[in-house]
């Protein structure tokens, strides 16, 4: 374990915490066996882990035109473009596992644009590269691109609403200088 703090803002303790909080974060616990570090920064501000995660939730586990692995693909390239260490490193492995392939997230989280992927998840990235870093420059000739690489309205828009929430818990976790768990750099490598 490192002695380094996991975030600047005091860390409340399991017992501390709301009855469904607590529940959700040993679930996650149980499940990864160990708990993820925003979990816990977040728990500071019970009402917001609440409506993070709902939102989380929302946008990466539900049905979709894209896959759990496009989703992560996402996560993983817009938060380098934003400089955020917490996630690339913790979505970086969920990648590395939803894509059952250790190279695509390395790839990815250093230059998507070298990736070993497909035009479709180019285009994808970079309609949410855009989305991350000049939301304001995005005009109807992105949606006729998107859609001739077979996306619908609905997979734009989870495109962009991964994008836009994962902009703004990167600057989250930055503001919070929040620690990425050692876990994550080895898991789905090998």
């Amino acid at each position: 374990m490192s002695d380094f703090p996991i975030s600047r803002f005091p860390v409340p303790s399991l017992d501390s915490l709301p009855e469904d909080i607590r529940a959700r974060i040993e679930a996650v616990q149980e499940k990864s066996g160990f708990i993820p570090n925003v979990f816990l920064a977040l728990a500071h501000r019970p009402d917001e882990f609440r409506a993070f995660f709902a939102y989380h939730d929302a946008l990466m586990e539900k049905p979709s035109g894209l896959t759990k692995a496009e989703r992560e693909m996402i996560v993983v390239a817009t938060s380098n473009a934003n400089q955020c260490h917490y996630c690339v490193v913790a979505h970086g492995a969920i990648l590395r596992i939803r894509a059952k392939n250790p190279l695509i997230a390395d790839q990815i989280a250093i230059n998507y644009r070298k990736a070993d992927i497909s035009p479709r998840q180019r285009a994808m990235l970079d309609f949410a590269m855009k989305v991350s870093q000049a939301a304001y420059e995005v005009n109807d000739a992105d949606y006729t691109l998107l859609r001739e690489h077979g996306f619908s309205d609905e997979d734009i828009w989870d495109i962009g609403g991964v994008a836009a929430f994962f902009g703004m818990s990167n600057r989250m976790a930055n503001m919070l200088s929040m620690r990425a768990n050692e876990e994550f750099y080895g898991m789905g490598r090998g």
